[in-house]
């Protein structure tokens, strides 16, 4: 079956290296300077919402958000994690899965809130340096 897409949707044209691709999501681990171990899980095709999904597929997207959190919380080490899915901007079915530090940038605010602070620089490079064992750790997970 062709995966339905939209023209201009930015995740239907994704071309970012997955740490996990599987036939209906894909799950990215995010380049983001101020909160590394950020990942995306994406589903494949262009819907809007999860009532767009099948009950089935509804269930596989939420064990896989919860799959990436529990990734994120074993190798990243965060005092929370937020999962969001908002979609105002993107409108394509994406969850958010944030680790969250008391020294982030936004803390205790979401991270689309105006920064309070900034995080120490030698803080983020080690965060970031766990990188390649958060992507490892995910794929093990649905591997």
């Amino acid at each position: 079956m062709t995966a339905l897409r939209e023209p201009g949707c930015e995740l239907c044209d994704l071309t970012m290296p997955a740490a996990w691709a599987g036939e209906k999501f894909s799950v990215i681990v995010v380049d983001d300077a101020n909160y590394p171990g950020f990942c995306r899980v994406i589903w494949h095709e262009h819907v809007r919402e999860m009532s767009d999904l099948s009950a089935d597929d509804r269930f596989l997207v939420n064990d896989a958000v919860f799959q990436v959190e529990t990734a994120v919380r074993e190798v990243m080490q965060p005092l929370k994690v937020n999962v969001a899915s908002l979609g105002n901007v993107v409108p394509h079915l994406h969850w958010h899965i944030i680790p969250r530090y008391a020294d982030d940038a936004h803390f205790p605010a979401p991270v689309w809130a105006q920064a309070v602070r900034a995080t120490e620089p030698a803080i983020l490079a080690a965060r970031r340096a766990l990188h390649d064992q958060l992507g490892a750790a995910i794929a093990r997970r649905f591997s």
